[in-house]
């Protein structure tokens, strides 16, 4: 679990960033099955996914996307942070027990509104399995010594 660490709009720079690794078992995946309601057979059978071309059970690609919510929502920006929009190019499969490198990266910072455009990747690997981009609007340290919990 990543600790939690909360930044301000003014503590971000442009190329800074966080990484979080996750080593992807079977119960995360049956647990995003439940959670979800998506109980695609490629996800949760061996039988069934033995005769796809991954050849064996893969994540659900929202699965690892949700990796990056985790270090959006926990470290960087952190808590307060609110996501607007978020896209999403799935490039290869993520197995059971991959270990998954999600990195996001500060790409821009916008004052009107504060907020935030991160590159966002997930690697197994060399292999990069998961890229896009988040904007996220960030608390502002004013705002929140103002006493407005809305940053």
């Amino acid at each position: 679990m990543l600790a939690l660490q909360t930044l301000y709009f003014e503590d971000l720079e442009t190329g800074q960033s966080e990484t979080l690794t996750k080593i992807v078992s079977s119960s995360d995946v049956i647990g995003f099955a439940e959670v979800s309601g998506d109980r695609n057979p490629i996800h949760l059978s061996e039988h069934f996914a033995a005769r796809t071309p991954f050849r064996t059970r893969i994540a659900h690609g929202l699965y690892t996307a949700s990796l990056i919510s985790a270090v959006l929502g926990t470290r960087l920006p952190g808590p307060g942070a609110i996501y607007l929009s978020q896209t999403l190019n799935f490039r290869a499969p993520v197995r059971i027990d991959d270990v998954v490198t999600v990195t996001v990266t500060v790409a821009e910072l916008i004052e009107r509104g504060n907020r935030a455009r991160l590159d966002c990747r997930c690697m197994v690997g060399d292999t990069v399995v998961l890229e896009g981009e988040a904007m996220v609007k960030v608390p502002s340290r004013l705002e929140a010594e103002d006493g407005d919990p809305r940053g």
